[in-house]
């Protein structure tokens, strides 16, 4: 199993600065790609400081510049914002920059907020549609000449300029829950990303669950990769109540998620507080105490118990999501602690060692 890292510029009120901010997730991109990690990857969201990122492909080229072996992933691209013509030719741009290492991942979209900015108040829940669309017109960009007559974009004969690297295209990657999901990501060759959020890790197992379906319901076609997604903070063993900061930080941050998802309320200059902690009397999941056994919190040694589970499910990616509330310095200390100590019991050992 390899390990990714998931990070976005996280600005919580304006001590911190945009141009800090920046400088933070560069730092904890390059402690990835020393510590050995396939892949960075940052996604969409727009007026929203907790997650600053209006666009991933101008901080995933910076990062290109600044690194050499980390791969590069739009994680994701939110498919109702853009046209294929620019998903196509951006994304190729990125593979060329980066010679090679850009992965691609599209997402329906979730925030009401978004879609009531960008798309004329269009229902998040209709952005499946221009999803299931948008893969295989990029693809087709991608290898040449295509004119596109669908449902939701029309376009004369185009191609993506510049084409990318990676033949016969650079990997694809799906964000999918539903079993719908997963079954057209499967059936048009796209890996599939998946978080279960303050959920356990049964939900880990539906979540495979639905993925092996899918492929066995495509005989013929390779199996994907399956990434799972989750919040993750390691500290170290001899601070036995070291995960309770973490577990307060991450639910602070499903607080702001709740209100931002509930779309109730007005920002005010691109924050809005969290939803209030009494909102969730009634929900068990949210508290520090469940967030600490369902989110990747731990010692390195009970990280890495659970994380052998997943390698057994069959997961091929983890993807060590960094935003969480808390200070740059302690994200950071989780990442090293993670290279450190969790990284290398998932390193194959040389032939002559394992005999």
């Amino acid at each position: 199993m390899r390990f990714s890292l998931f990070v976005h510029m996280e600005r919580w009120d304006e001590s911190v600065s945009h141009r800090e901010c920046f400088e933070n997730l560069t730092e904890l991109a390059l402690i990835a790609e020393a510590g050995g990690f396939s892949t960075v990857w940052i996604g969409e969201h727009h007026s929203m400081e907790y997650t600053i990122s209006p666009s991933p492909m101008p901080q995933l080229a910076y990062l290109a510049a600044r690194t050499s072996t980390i791969r590069l992933g739009a994680g994701t691209i939110i498919a109702p914002f853009w046209n294929p013509i620019r998903v196509a030719g951006e994304t190729a741009l990125l593979d060329v920059i980066s010679n090679g290492r850009a992965e691609v991942g599209l997402a329906r979209g979730a925030y009401q907020f978004e879609f009531d900015r960008l798309m004329g108040g269009m229902s998040a829940v209709d952005g499946g549609k221009h999803l299931r669309e948008m893969v295989p017109a990029v693809r087709a960009l991608w290898e040449g000449d295509y004119a596109h007559d669908g449902d939701v974009w029309q376009f004369p004969t185009s191609t993506s300029v510049p084409k990318p690297i990676q033949r016969p295209t650079p990997p694809m990657w799906i964000a999918a829950r539903d079993i719908s999901s997963h079954e057209f990501a499967v059936a048009n060759g796209c890996n599939v990303m998946v978080t279960p959020l303050m959920k356990g890790d049964e939900e880990v197992e539906d979540l495979v669950g639905k993925f092996d379906t899918a492929v066995a319901n495509n005989p013929g076609i390779p199996r994907p990769d399956l990434m799972v997604l989750r919040h993750t903070h390691v500290h170290p063993a001899d601070e036995p109540g070291g995960w309770r900061r973490p577990a307060e930080g991450i639910q602070k941050f499903y607080r702001t998620f709740d209100a931002w998802f509930g779309n109730k309320a007005t920002p005010k200059d691109g924050f809005l507080e969290p939803s209030p902690a009494e909102k969730f009397a009634g929900r068990p999941e949210f508290t520090p105490e469940s967030l600490h056994k369902t989110a990747m919190i731990g010692t390195p040694d009970e990280i890495i118990g659970r994380l052998r589970r997943y390698q057994e499910l069959g997961v091929t990616e983890f993807s060590l999501w960094s935003d969480n509330s808390l200070t740059h310095e302690e994200k950071k200390r989780s990442l090293e602690l993670f290279i450190e100590h969790v990284v290398p019991a998932f390193q194959q050992q040389p032939a002559s060692v394992a005999q």
